[in-house]
């Protein structure tokens, strides 16, 4: 997995726009990247509502908040669409992104072992520094904990 203090690792995904962000293109504003399971989800769902539901914050703090999952754009879609997401999901189809920042790893679930997202979060600076990572994140109060280590940027 990324550690702080490390550079975040460029990428280009397309959102549920289908239009491509490019990590590099977003220097000079601190990035709330945070990768989740699964669109439609409970935990997910969960998590992408407090986002949206602190954004205004995030923007306050000029913040760019990105979500990454292995989802499709069509599904990115839906999901924002429902919810009323301000910010953009990102489609990792081909686990790149997530195998890139060590998100991609073994997980057991009710005995079975499978491959898939751990849900972690990483808060990137204005210089693509990687400050603080949030690993085997918690959906509740994760918003809020983002937040207070983003002011103390």
């Amino acid at each position: 997995m990324i550690e702080a203090g490390t550079p975040a690792p460029d990428f280009s995904l397309l959102d549920q726009h289908g239009k491509a962000v490019s990590l590099k293109e977003l220097k000079g504003k601190p990035v709330v990247l945070y990768f989740y399971p699964r669109d439609a989800t409970p935990g997910c769902t969960t998590e992408a509502c407090d986002f949206r539901d602190a954004i205004a914050e995030y923007e306050k703090a000029g913040a760019i908040v990105l979500g990454v999952s292995p989802d499709g754009v069509s599904s990115h879609q839906k999901f924002a669409g429902k919810l009323g997401l301000p910010f953009s999901l990102l489609a990792d189809a081909e686990k790149e992104v997530c195998q890139r920042y060590g998100v991609w790893q073994e997980k057991t679930l009710y005995g079975k072992r499978s491959m898939g997202v751990v849900r972690t979060t990483f808060l990137i600076d204005s210089d693509g520094i990687v400050r603080k990572v949030f690993p085997k994140v918690r959906v509740q109060g994760h918003v809020a904990e983002v937040l207070e280590a983003l002011r103390s940027l």
